[in-house]
């Protein structure tokens, strides 16, 4: 998968992402997905922060070039974290060719709509492909008080519009749209000529991505917007509940996972 590729699937067959932060994961996801998304969302299903905000680059870093070495076909894209690409679009560059550089990702994503417009086209100028990501904003979780649905009321709709317009318009190749009521995710998709990828949105966006970990149920909670299909963390616990009376039972090791002398012969 390439950019131009990606864009090309609007209103076309729904592309197919989801997050991923580690080697094996990536390897398993990379034949079935379209976009593989190394999220800042690492910070809080992987390290335990609790929110993206913390998040340090080089920490990212590491765990985008561990993707990269399972990820094959699908296309690569990079969270810029919070406080790297803000303050102006020259820092921005500065990130994002970092990112690029040290990881071999394909594009990267930032958050913000009509004040990041403009850092947006400065990249897109400068040979980086970007998403943008409108809505729910995680990494300005303290600025909203916490991470409710937006535009649940009709009047609180056109920002949300003017932000996914301005990122479009700027030279994004795709848009997130995070936790909008789904009449406004819908009325965003008809209206941008890229690609929308909803997560918490409508069904009606041109494809759909989740945090990996809350999609395999590793969580006892998950957002209301999240499918769970399969329940890993429950599997885990009973894996290891076994694995552990095993082991105080003297049970594990047994014959086949241990190893006896060689005979005369050459035999085990």
């Amino acid at each position: 998968m390439t950019v131009p590729r990606f864009r090309a699937r609007k209103r076309g067959e729904p592309l197919v992402c989801l997050t991923a932060y580690t080697y094996p994961m990536a390897r398993l996801l990379d034949p079935l997905c379209d976009l593989l998304l190394v999220g800042d969302s690492l910070a809080m299903v992987v390290h335990g922060l609790d929110s993206t905000v913390p998040l340090d680059l080089d920490l990212l870093l590491a765990h985008a070039r561990a993707v990269r070495r399972g990820a094959e076909t699908a296309l690569m894209v990079v969270d810029l974290p919070f406080g790297s690409y803000e303050a102006s679009p020259t820092q921005a560059f500065e990130t994002a060719c970092r990112v690029m550089k040290e990881t071999g990702a394909q594009a990267v994503k930032l958050e913000g709509g009509t004040a990041q417009a403009a850092t947006v086209r400065f990249l897109v100028d400068r040979g980086i492909p970007v998403m943008g990501h409108v809505g729910l904003r995680p990494q300005s979780v303290h600025l909203y008080g916490g991470y409710g649905a937006h535009g649940r009321n009709r009047e609180d709709w056109q920002p949300i519009i003017d932000d996914a317009y301005a990122v479009a318009d700027a030279g994004a190749f795709g848009v997130v749209v995070e936790g909008v009521a789904e009449p406004l995710a819908r009325e965003i998709t008809e209206a941008l000529a890229v690609p929308v990828i909803g997560i918490g949105a409508s069904a009606a966006c041109d494809g759909q991505v989740l945090v990996i970990d809350d999609m395999l149920g590793m969580f006892d909670r998950a957002p209301k917007f999240v499918k769970r299909y399969a329940a890993l963390g429950d599997e885990i616990t009973r894996a290891v509940s076994a694995y552990a009376e095993d082991v105080r039972a003297r049970r594990f090791p047994g014959p086949d996972q241990t190893y006896g002398l060689k005979d005369d012969g050459g035999r085990s």
